[in-house]
């Protein structure tokens, strides 16, 4: 194999990398208790597309770990925009998981689309899981771009 095919294909995975990262990206999030003492720590969060478009679908996947037996419970969405909560939502944890969560790593994962009228902006989003006792289990908080569906589109064709 000669140099130039080795460096061709290196390039062609970078470019590809450099293409594919806005559609699938972890999110920065915080805990919402600074401490982070939670019995579920979340390990990665990822958002996709992002930025997310109104009217389209966006999936949340969280990458989590837990210590004990999670039988079920709630996976909790609230959602803020200008410090103004504007939508919560509730979701039965085992439709988003396989349940019951044993001791170690889970994962899950949700998606819907937001309505097209959804103004763009930078939205604070905040979610909560709890056992089927109602204890919290963990807590995060992230940002969240939403653009108009068409907005990307509007540039690649330009």
């Amino acid at each position: 194999m000669d140099g130039g095919s080795s460096f061709n294909r290196i390039l062609f995975l970078l470019v590809a990398v450099l293409l594919l990262s806005p559609f699938i990206l972890a999110a920065e999030f915080d805990y919402c208790d600074r401490r982070g003492n939670y019995p579920v720590k979340v390990d990665e969060l990822q958002v996709s597309p992002d930025p997310v478009k109104s009217g389209q679908p966006a999936t949340f996947t969280v990458s989590a770990s837990t210590e004990k037996n999670l039988s079920g419970g709630k996976f909790v969405v609230e959602v803020s925009l200008f410090g103004l909560h504007i939508h919560s939502e509730s979701h039965d944890l085992c439709e988003e998981t396989k349940c019951p969560i044993a001791p170690g790593k889970f994962s899950l994962s949700h998606s819907q689309s937001l309505p097209p009228f959804t103004p763009p902006g930078m939205y604070s989003v905040k979610i909560i899981l709890r056992d089927s006792k109602n204890h919290q289990l963990t807590c995060i908080n992230f940002k969240l771009k939403i653009v108009f569906g068409e907005e990307e589109s509007l540039v690649a064709e330009s």
